[in-house]
Formats: C-alpha cells, structure tokens, sequence
C-alpha cells in the first residue's frame, strides 16, 4: 500500500466480472438448411486447399463478386466449412456442460439471422429457428452463465446481396431491424447483454462479411461501403430504441475490432498519419457514442469524392439513441509507416519487434492495455472484451494436447487487461474466442484452432468430431477459479 492506494501487486478483479469465451453461429453451429435455415454469406465461404494462408486473407479482403456467389450456390464439388461447423447445433448440451466445467460465468454467441428470417423477406420468422435458440438460451442461463448475444455476426441473407446488393441498400435497414425485433421482444427477460452488429469497422478486412455488398455492383466501393456502414448505424439506433422501449435494462453494445495503429517512428508523418488512422478507426464509435458524424470524417468523405446519404431524420435518431457499452476484439496490434503505407486500414507494416503467428498475426498483449485505455479516455462506457485468443496448429500427442503457446498468449493478455482495470478502465467481461475448436472466420480452416477443448475434424470436416481438453483447459480453469489471481 501507498498512501491508502492500491497497489497494482495487491489489485483484485471485481467479484462479479464475467469471465467466459465467444463463439459465432455460423462457425459452430452446421446444421445447413436444417429446420428451415436459409443461405447466409458465410455459407458461400469456400475452402482454399491449395492456397497460402496469405493467398486466403488477400480474398477477404477482395470480398465476392455476384459471379463468385452464384458459382459457390451452385458449386457441388468445393467445400464450405462453415456449413458444418463443429456441428453445435446438435452437439450445444454437451460442449456448454464443458464451459461449465471450466466455470465460465458468461458465454457470447450469436443468431443467425437466416435461421429466423431464412431470406429476410419472410413476414414471420421460422419458429423452428426461435425455438432452438430458446433452448440454447435456456441451457445458457440454466448452466449458469450469463448470454452476451450478437444479433449479426457475418450472417446476412445471401438474398440480401443478390437481391438488394447487400446493406448498401437503405431497404436492408427494415429487413434487419424486423428480425432484431423479434429477438429483442422474445429474449426480453432472458438476455442483458446484446451485441447488434460484429465488427462494425471491418470494411477494409472483411468486406463481405461486413457489409454484403457484391463488389462488381457499385461503381466506387469505399463509397457503397461507408454507406453500408450508415445504414447498419441507423439499424442499430433503432434497436436501441425498441429495446429502451420494451426492457429498459437490456444493454445494448457495438462491436469494433481493434484496428488501431502505432506510428513506425516519432517522425511528425508517422504520428500524424497514425493519429489519422486512428481516429477514422473510432468513427465507427464516435457516431455511436457521441450521436453524430464527426468533422474529420465529414471531411474524408468529401475529400475522397464519398457521398453519404445521411437523412435529417438519420441524424435525429444517432443523436437520440446511443449505444451503452462498447465490445471490442482485440488479436493483434498493427503500425504504419508514412513512406509505406496509406489510409487505408488494410495498409501497414510489419512490426519488427513483435513475433507473429503463422498467419501474420503479431503478438502484443500490451496493446490491449493500449487500447482498453484509449478507448476508456474517449468514451468512459463499461467495456466487454468480446474475442481475444490465439489462432495455432494443434497436434495431438499420445491423446493430449500441450499448448503452452496458447497459455502464454492469453496469460499475458488478461495481465494487460488487469493493468488497464487498475488504472480505472470499466471492463466488465472477458470472453476468449472460439473456446472449443471452430471454423476460423478469416481463413475457413479448422487447423486455425483457439480452443480450450480440441475439435477432432480436418480443414475438410474429416474425423470422429471428439473433444478432447488441452493443457490450456484446467489453466483456464483455474483462472476463473481464482478471478484472475493465478494466470
């Protein structure tokens, strides 16, 4: 102790904070076309056998052309990992009584919009879909844990895209908000913690998945993409709306992945640049939490020629219905050169002082005591960490599985995260992502695990589907055991 202060050493987590892990739909579940399902985009995912792990991440960032949809619709011969998944659909009893075991007080997972709304058109959701989500739910809830549930996470109709060329059409806005209604009213009572929208700020990453546009339908891209973004804000506004209005204490979040930036020297371009980068970075919470569009991305727009359709009434509602607390994951870390790289978030370069994963990733837990701060000293809103985790190749040795790679990531991680709570940042929740083997979202491999549990399937859903704990299980374990004291 030093004058009657805390002391980092002798800091304690808060009694009720919600640790756990984070899941997707459309990564887990399977079940395609099962009790009526429709086709989302991830459903259009293909694997790449016979390509890099850089060769895949460049066709992400492409995104799909209406040619490439109607060729994976109709393609019998590629395989499409996400239409399996791990099969949890089926398999949900059983791997959340594993969560269980390793004590987890809260679990995020999301609903897939085309098992409510199988196109988006529908007048009435499928029943079928809801009542398997009333299970799911109801498991969550029995088994102790807290649901933390995104209402889209990379789920659109794939009708949405061939139809109305994705969000980039206003009329995208009342066929969401209609399904997000419908979960909000139904889950009212059940559900605290809502997400509306994954990853808002992934345009540049992950443009299909973000905002469904097919890139050969709009004549400027960034253009459709901004306004893609627009339309997912006012959607988002209107939930928060409907949701104050039917169960004020529904909490209701946005979701960035942290795409921040640090400048590659203290030359005055390469803060600048990264100081530019950022801010267009917290745009997408800055809207969300202040209520407006702010000048310097007024002034991006006109100086890129991007034309927003933003209504008076547009305005009014961001202004009367922001969000109230922000979800953010968090991988890696990333940096900018001004000779090298240019505004657009796709554009850096690597960090030379951080090791990276197979798929590039660098590794830098003190980014994450970085960002929970700055993200804390600009908003001051309770923060959920809604994926942090370690993508690897796990092998099986004589049944076992020792991921001590995984252990320290982590480990490191949740010290970071311990040391911005210190410092007065609300975090209120931690969930590690994927905590039994997944579908990767990025690549569609299933060799990109993060589990706790091992998932016995291939990158081409070959094997018995057993789950097996990893070293990291009982580590985990005993991290929620101790609250964050032994990690």
């Amino acid at each position: 102790m030093s004058g009657g202060k805390i002391m980092f050493k002798d800091y304690q987590m808060p009694k009720d904070f919600l640790w756990g892990g984070a899941i997707a739909a459309n990564q887990a579940e399977g079940a395609f076309q099962v009790d009526g399902k429709g086709i989302s985009l991830a459903d259009v995912h293909k694997y790449y056998p016979d390509k890099t792990n850089a060769e895949i991440s460049q066709e992400q960032i492409k995104g799909m052309s209406v040619a490439d949809i109607q060729a994976n619709l109709a393609d019998t011969d590629g395989y499409y990992p996400k239409r399996h998944g791990i099969d949890f659909y089926h398999t949900y009893p059983e791997d959340l009584a594993l969560l269980k075991e390793l004590g987890f007080k809260t679990f995020r997972t999301s609903i897939d919009w085309t098992r409510i709304f199988p196109t988006g058109e529908e007048e009435t959701p499928n029943e079928a879909g809801l009542a398997y989500y009333d299970r799911l739910i109801d498991k969550i809830i029995e088994l102790g844990m807290e649901p933390i549930i995104t209402i889209l996470h990379y789920e659109t109709p794939i009708e949405i895209s061939l139809k109305y060329g994705g969000w980039n059409n206003r009329k995208v806005i009342d066929l969401f908000v209609k399904y997000g209604k419908v979960l909000l009213e139904r889950y009212k009572e059940k559900v605290k913690y809502w997400i509306v929208i994954n990853q808002i700020n992934l345009i540049q990453f992950e443009p299909f998945n973000s905002t469904a546009i097919p890139y050969d339908t709009v004549d400027n891209y960034e253009e459709a993409s901004f306004q893609a973004i627009h339309h997912q804000f006012i959607a988002s506004a209107q939930l928060v709306a409907y949701a104050k209005k039917i169960n004020p204490q529904m909490q209701m979040g946005t979701m960035v992945a942290d795409c921040t930036v640090y400048p590659f020297s203290c030359k005055p371009d390469d803060v600048i640049l990264a100081m530019k980068r950022n801010r267009m970075e917290y745009f997408y919470t800055d809207v969300q939490f202040r209520g407006e569009y702010p000048q310097y991305a007024l002034n991006y727009f006109e100086e890129h020629g991007i034309e927003i359709d933003i209504t008076l009434e547009d305005q009014q509602m961001l202004k009367e219905n922001t969000m109230d607390y922000l979800a953010i994951s968090y991988y890696y870390s990333q940096m900018v050169d001004s000779e090298k790289n240019s505004m657009n978030p796709a554009s850096v370069t690597p960090n030379p002082t951080l090791k990276v994963n197979p798929w590039g990733w660098a590794v830098d837990p003190q980014g994450l005591y970085n960002s929970l701060s700055q993200y804390w000293d600009r908003y001051g809103k309770p923060i959920i960490i809604a994926e942090n985790g370690f993508g690897m190749y796990d092998k099986v040795t004589d049944g076992q599985i020792h991921d001590d790679y995984r252990i320290s990531y982590l480990s490191e991680h949740i010290q970071q995260m311990k040391k911005a709570m210190y410092d007065g940042v609300d975090v209120i929740a931690y969930c590690a992502w994927g905590p039994i083997d997944i579908i990767s979202c990025s690549s569609a491999q299933m060799e990109k695990r993060y589990g706790f549990v091992y998932v016995d399937l291939d990158n081409e859903g070959k094997g018995t589907g057993k789950r097996m704990k990893k070293d990291s299980f009982t580590w985990y374990q005993k991290v929620i055991a101790t609250n964050g004291e032994e990690i």
